[in-house]
């Protein structure tokens, strides 16, 4: 199932199939190490669900919910029981 990364639910894990975007931000973002095939994991989401805490290729990253937004991710197999 796909989802963006933006609507992820705690703990759930994934795996990046698009970076959408342009310019600067999309850029930004490979920089960061979110590109097609990277496993990622939701680990914290603030209150209001911005910012997110995810971890990636074995550290943590804080995204925007806007930058998130531009994540498309593939779920694991076992997040979809």
């Amino acid at each position: 199932m796909e989802k963006k990364l933006s609507e992820f639910k705690l703990h759930e894990s994934g795996t990046v199939k698009f970076v959408d975007g342009e310019g600067r931000v999309r850029r930004r973002l490979f920089d960061m190490g979110i590109t097609p095939g990277a496993k990622l994991i939701l680990r914290k989401k603030a209150p209001l669900g911005d910012p997110i805490e995810i971890t990636l290729r074995g550290y943590e990253l804080t995204l925007r919910k806007c930058e998130a937004n531009l994540v498309l991710c593939v779920l694991d197999e076992e997040d979809n029981k």
